[in-house]
């Protein structure tokens, strides 16, 4: 509890204004582990989106990142019209470098334990549309500027009101391991982002290349 409250503080004294970005480090296997949580009503795009820059990164050798996602337990989730059988659940889960939270209904002790613990361990945690009110019930906002999609920006404002909600933003570093993105395909803007900070932006440019992806970042 008190690693927490520590990460927290020194969190909250960042929301003044950003916290300066730093080049991520791949970690000594070359292979970067990013959980995507997952719980009923999860919006798909928001794991589907980001789930396949990371997994279709167009990077030298043989680094990159293994994906998985994560539950509360093994039961089938529904997302949209698709059913998700999560890999894992909280308890068992692998060691993440990075956490994934897009907008989905979980939000039972277990999972925003999680994301407290995960938070707390240093990991990067990025959140995809209203994802962001999972972080903020995890009080790992409180203080910080952050991004949700903008039909949810009002609602949020009032329902988190120690978090500040920027409109209109693709995404937000909200802490120096917090990331919060707008809704939809901000997601996909994200996860090329972080992939220019693991390798550089030509990486990220033939990744979003390769997805015929052809987001305004992503066109040099």
């Amino acid at each position: 509890m008190r690693l927490i409250v520590v990460a927290l503080v020194f969190w909250a004294t960042c929301a003044a204004g950003a916290p300066a970005e730093m080049r991520l480090t791949l970690p000594k296997s070359g292979i970067v582990k990013v959980a995507f949580v997952v719980s009923d009503r999860a919006t798909l795009i928001d794991i589907a989106g980001p789930m396949q820059v990371f997994d279709q990164v167009q990077s030298p050798g043989t680094t990159g990142f293994q994906t998985f996602t994560v539950s509360e337990t093994r039961n089938p989730i529904k997302a949209g019209t698709m059913t998700i059988v999560p890999d894992y659940t909280f308890a068992d889960a692998p060691e993440a470098d990075i956490v994934v939270v897009g907008a989905q209904s979980g939000d039972a002790p277990p999972y925003l334990d999680y994301l407290r613990r995960m938070t707390a361990r240093g990991r990067l945690m990025l959140s995809v549309c209203t994802g962001a009110s999972k972080f903020a019930q995890a009080g790992i906002l409180d203080g910080l500027q952050a991004t949700t999609h903008h039909d949810y920006v009002e609602s949020m404002q009032k329902r988190f009101p120690k978090v500040h909600f920027l409109r209109d933003q693709t995404w937000v570093h909200s802490a120096p391991t917090i990331y919060t993105a707008g809704g939809e395909t901000s997601g996909m803007e994200l996860a090329l982002h972080i992939v220019e900070l693991y390798f550089d932006h030509g990486v990220a440019v033939k990744t979003a290349r390769y997805m015929e992806y052809r987001g305004p970042d992503w066109q040099s």
